[in-house]
């Protein structure tokens, strides 16, 4: 099996003019968990081990401060900052201890294209709670747009270590670890966030996590279907300042012996989104959200 030195994404630091707000729905809707605040950012919790996947902080606007990825090993600290460079990036900080909540050591890098990517060792794990069907358990990926797909895609596996899944007209899948992607790459004008998508423990729990949003006042912005590449469930919804977010469930296991796929084969019939033939096609209000979400200067 491939050596991955990133093992995992594990959070996502999103900026928010609105902060109760914020904070509010994903503890009271999107069913997260406040562990801590610190220096004006709050952090919730899935019913996983992660210390946390999302941090909330204070800001101007809707944007995506950071992504951060878990490694496997001291060492690779030092490889992946020498690749990254190599491949375009900038060193922020080099790997300290790191002094918010999550502790562990911690490094920071600014993308080719302008992301903070963040990569953290030995950072406080929580014990994982029993799994309710209607609760996240985990980040399951992140989808950022880019207007290089293909180099985007090769500074992730180049500079990271990641390994390319499919390929379709439109979007790069990249893994880090046996889901079929843990970073989605998608061709846009610009770069920034697409959206962020949350494991639920099974696709019932899509479902009813679809239904306590409804409930809340927030409808379904697409799905519910079943994606092509990483053949997932799928219900995205738009939080209450702009950001994408997505309940999903089984995510395709894959190994290196899995096929990778190219755009030809990733075409649907006219007018089907999704593998299911269920899933609407996407308003024009979600793909302008899809669009509105930039890194953080």
């Amino acid at each position: 099996m491939t050596r991955f030195p990133v093992t995992a994404l594990r959070s996502v630091d999103l900026g928010t003019p609105d902060l109760a707000r914020s904070e509010a729905f994903y503890r009271e809707t999107w069913g997260l968990e406040r562990v801590a605040a610190a220096d004006g950012a709050v952090y919730l919790r899935a019913t996983g081990s992660d210390h946390h996947v999302v941090a909330l902080h204070r800001s101007d606007r809707t944007e995506l401060k950071a992504v951060t990825f878990r490694l496997a090993d001291s060492d690779d600290f030092d490889a992946i900052s020498r690749n990254a460079i190599r491949e375009g990036a900038t060193l922020l900080s080099a790997p300290a201890p790191n002094p918010a909540p999550d502790g562990g050591v911690i490094m920071s890098l600014r993308g080719p294209e302008g992301g903070v990517l963040r990569f953290v060792r030995g950072d406080i794990r929580h014990e994982a709670k029993s799994p309710r069907p209607e609760l996240p358990e985990r980040l399951a990926h992140v989808n950022l747009n880019s207007t290089d797909v293909d180099r985007t895609a090769a500074f992730y596996q180049n500079a990271l270590g990641f390994r390319l899944t499919d390929r379709s007209a439109a979007m790069a899948f990249v893994r880090c670890n046996s889901d079929h992607h843990a970073v989605v790459i998608a061709a846009a004008k610009v770069n920034g966030l697409n959206h962020v998508a949350f494991l639920m423990p099974t696709w019932e729990g899509v479902m009813r996590g679809a239904g306590r949003m409804i409930d809340a006042g927030y409808p379904i912005a697409w799905g519910v279907g079943r994606h092509g590449p990483g053949d997932n469930v799928f219900a995205y919804f738009i939080d209450p300042v702009g950001t994408v977010i997505e309940y999903t469930a089984e995510v395709l296991q894959v190994d290196d012996d899995y096929v990778v796929r190219g755009p030809e084969h990733w075409i649907w019939p006219p007018g089907r989104t999704d593998q299911w033939g269920i899933a609407p096609p996407k308003a024009d209000h979600v793909k302008a959200a899809q669009l509105a979400v930039s890194y953080a200067a």
